[in-house]
């Protein structure tokens, strides 16, 4: 066998399969639905795109510092510092390639071969297979009750906890569910976490895609002692419509993100100047193009919620933040379409995806059977439609 073990022991990305599958029966004339994405459908607002031009006009199309721009980590500093109450130097700041790519950076940094890393479930789909590519060994933290959000709770958390334990990694708002930890849910999780010192990847990504009034909280504000164990990974993809500018930032002790920025030298040496300028228009600008898509995804999550409850066989929670709705549909598996048994949400969404053509992502790839992840970043049109031939389609299963 040519290919290394490392590299054959990580799987694809599943929601990046079902979005290629579903675009490229698009391509072949197969008017599919996609509710696969991850990624805003708006376009990146137009002051950002200026910022970039004139980069590009002004020859701002050389290297970089590795670790990013002076100007764009001193407005991460001010963002981290006047929405998340964290007082960070530019030393303890790295720009990378996209929020994937500061995740990978922190965990290829802080693990070594045979260590573990706390992953709770559902979880985002790259979280097991970036650790994978670093060596360690994720532990998938299972039996989260649907009723709290799937959250991960304090008991939970020790009772997970072994001699290896290096890491824990935290998403809040979380990819699939939605859920959003509270202030003393995470005070009780950082109590445990510094009486074992491990340490804990915060990937708050989807923090300014909130609803219901919540609030977001980054556990490294609570006290310096869990700042010292926390490394927080955002960026610009979600909350600015910029998926394919790729740049994303993590702040944590100098020691880490210095041990960061040398890795990183080696693998992609500095994130796209021109993405950068991009970046730093979309910290330090204008925020309401945030209020104005929040407020439409907003309207998307009460009507996609409604729909799906509404369809006999699956249950809806409400998500409280990002743009997925994370359905049961457990009490449809065990029901068969012309004789070809649904036996598991694996089974559901080729069903869905050949008799429908909606294309949706099933909960096994997030390590929660018997539920779906539907994303919410699409058009009203869409979405009705969509829900149209799923309503439709779920009512032929006998």
């Amino acid at each position: 066998m040519i290919i290394s073990k490392r590299a054959r022991a990580i799987s694809p990305s599943m929601t990046l399969a079902i979005d290629a599958k579903a675009k490229q029966m698009q391509a072949d004339g197969i008017d599919v639905i996609g509710f696969g994405a991850g990624e805003p459908d708006f376009d990146t607002p137009d002051f950002i795109k200026q910022a970039a031009i004139k980069a590009i006009n002004d020859g701002f199309t050389k290297y970089t510092p590795v670790a990013g721009t002076v100007e764009l980590k001193k407005a991460v500093c001010q963002k981290l510092k006047e929405d998340n109450s964290l007082n960070y130097d530019i030393s303890q700041i790295i720009i990378s390639c996209g929020a994937k790519h500061s995740l990978f950076n922190a965990i290829f940094t802080l693990c070594d071969d045979g260590e573990e890393v706390l992953i709770p479930a559902p979880y985002w789909v790259s979280y097991e297979e970036l650790v994978k590519m670093a060596g360690a060994t994720p532990v998938i933290v299972n039996d989260l009750p649907e009723e709290n959000g799937f959250k991960l709770t304090a008991q939970r958390l020790k009772e997970a906890i072994t001699p290896k334990t290096k890491m824990l990694i935290l998403n809040s708002p979380c990819n699939p569910t939605g859920a959003v930890y509270e202030k003393q849910e995470l005070e009780a999780l950082a109590e445990v976490i510094v009486e074992h010192k491990i340490f804990v990847i915060s990937d708050e990504i989807y923090e300014k895609i909130i609803y219901d009034n919540k609030k977001h909280y980054s556990i490294a504000a609570l006290h310096p002692e869990i700042a010292d164990l926390t490394i927080v990974v955002n960026g610009v993809s979600k909350s600015y419509s910029m998926t394919g500018w790729r740049i994303g930032y993590a702040a944590g002790p100098k020691e880490i993100i210095t041990a960061m920025s040398n890795v990183q030298s080696h693998a992609t040496s500095n994130p796209t100047s021109i993405a950068q300028k991009a970046a730093l228009a979309a910290i330090s600008g204008q925020q309401d193009c945030i209020t104005e898509m929040v407020a439409a995804f907003d309207s998307r999550r009460k009507y996609i919620v409604q729909r799906l409850n509404n369809i006999k066989g699956i249950s809806c929670p409400m998500p409280h933040g990002a743009f997925y709705v994370f359905p049961n549909i457990s009490n449809l598996c065990g029901k068969s379409f012309n004789g070809k048994p649904i036996t598991d949400s694996f089974a559901l969404t080729e069903f869905l995806l050949n008799e429908a053509k909606v294309a949706v992502v099933p909960g096994d790839a997030f390590g929660a059977k018997g539920y779906l992840r539907l994303s919410y970043a699409t058009s009203d049109k869409n979405i009705e439609n969509g829900l149209d031939r799923i309503e439709n389609a779920v009512a032929r299963l006998i």
